[in-house]
């Protein structure tokens, strides 16, 4: 395995000597501790230079955690790529206790129901060849920020229903943004301003908290494509190519989509598996709430042996994109979902219990820079191991680890093949995937 500190020394124009030196003293703890991972657990850990007082020091300085993500997927993670797409997410961390910075309540997924806990915003790049994914910005949410679109009001009772008398309509292309998309758009011009003279990244892909105008124009704004899911019931209108009535703007809106019975000749690609037929279709449509045309790919399932039937409705603001790869570039963004539940699970997404703004922040952030060094670490070894873990890495680091341990405490040190030897074979222990001879 490769030196920590080497990886590390790409940050030394981001972070200043003392805090990078703290820094991987925590790193190295972090991949050899076992328990819940907060810095009572994690100073007994650490080498020399890592007590609970340093941690301390640590989680309250204050880092650009933005650019140490980039210069870490810059230095070692950038390859031969050329297709890259930016995904954002969003992840809940339950929490207790009432006076942790950003705690609210906030609809998790995991549980299915609303929460309290902490919400961040994640931004990723992900490599289209390498299919992974790989945290580049992790920022909280707070609650006045969280609604995505302002709450209509209602009309009142005794007015006048309908549209108001002199009213025109709007400019759908000069959409007010809420304080969210606001948060969001500054965001990713923050990311585009780090990466764009290194790679090129033209989509945006995000769930279906995106399916509506003013997300897709926030996005465009940035001078990104939007790829996301609409509502199934979206009304949808395929173009009119009838004739010119004569009189007045030429006719937009031709016949209603209808999802029971869609046009085969948008038909691309059908396929079965088991009792589960599965139809592609792709056409250009209108949406009465958006501006321009979207390039909509549809997914109909139908279970052949019951003739069930429901469907998806994938969009994206970029006409000219196949269907084959707007379909694969939406899964694509499930990747961040492996990177949350890493963080929870391994690097203390989940467990840390720091209360106030800067080491919240900073823990969080720490999660996710374990989840790019990872990666780093495990890369090489997989080229020979495919099936090699977190839970590996962790046992590899641990053993080495337990090694040194005893080697302190002998009175004279064995010889150099005899510690190589004691390492290699204490690394394998308690790893699922033996197969690292090699490594």
């Amino acid at each position: 395995m490769p030196d920590i500190m080497l990886i590390l020394s790409c940050l030394s124009q981001s972070v200043d000597k003392t805090s990078l030196g703290r820094l991987g003293c925590v790193v190295e703890g972090l991949l050899a501790m076992t328990g819940r991972v907060t810095m009572r657990g994690l100073s007994r850990w650490t080498e020399r230079g890592g007590s609970y007082r340093t941690l301390q020091r640590l989680f309250n300085t204050t880092l650009s955690w933005g650019q140490v993500h980039w210069l870490v997927i810059r230095q070692h993670l950038l390859g031969d790529e050329t297709q890259w797409l930016l995904a954002g997410d969003e992840v809940v961390v339950s929490k207790s206790g009432k006076k942790t910075h950003g705690l609210d309540r906030f609809f998790s997924s995991v549980v299915g129901k609303t929460i309290p806990g902490l919400c961040f915003l994640s931004l990723s790049l992900i490599s289209v060849q390498r299919r992974c994914s790989y945290p580049l910005r992790l920022e909280p949410i707070l609650k006045e920020t969280a609604a995505s679109c302002p709450k209509a009001s209602k009309a009142g009772r005794g007015k006048d229903r309908g549209r108001p008398k002199g009213s025109r309509n709007g400019n759908r292309r000069e959409v007010s943004l809420s304080p969210y998309l606001q948060f969001v758009q500054d965001l990713l011009r923050q990311v585009l301003a780090l990466v764009c003279q290194t790679l090129t990244v033209r989509y945006f892909v995000f769930d279906g908290a995106f399916g509506h105008n003013q997300a897709l124009q926030m996005v465009r704004r940035t001078g990104l494509e939007l790829i996301s899911k609409l509502r199934h019931n979206s009304a949808l209108y395929l173009p009119y190519d009838g004739p010119y009535a004569g009189r007045g703007p030429r006719r937009k809106y031709g016949s209603k989509l209808d999802y029971q019975h869609l046009p085969p000749c948008f038909l691309k690609a059908t396929s079965v598996e088991g009792q589960v037929h599965t139809a592609i279709y792709q056409l250009p449509v209108w949406h009465k709430k958006f501006p321009d045309r979207l390039n909509v790919v549809i997914l109909v399932k139908t279970n052949q042996r019951t003739g069930a039937q429901a469907h998806v409705i994938l969009f994206s603001s970029d006409l000219e994109l196949g269907y084959e790869a707007l379909i694969d570039y939406y899964r694509l963004r499930f990747q961040i979902e492996f990177n949350f539940r890493d963080a929870k699970q391994y690097w203390g997404l989940e467990d840390f219990m720091v209360i106030k703004p800067t080491p919240v922040y900073n823990s969080a952030n720490l999660a996710m820079l374990m989840i790019n060094l990872s990666q780093i670490l495990m890369r090489p070894v997989r080229e020979h191991c495919p099936s090699f873990s977190v839970n590996d890495l962790k046992a590899h680091f641990r053993g080495r680890k337990y090694v040194l341990e005893v080697l302190k405490m002998l009175p004279e040190m064995p010889e150099a093949n005899i510690i190589d030897q004691a390492l290699e074979q204490a690394a394998n222990l308690g790893r699922i995937n033996q197969e690292l001879s090699a490594a």
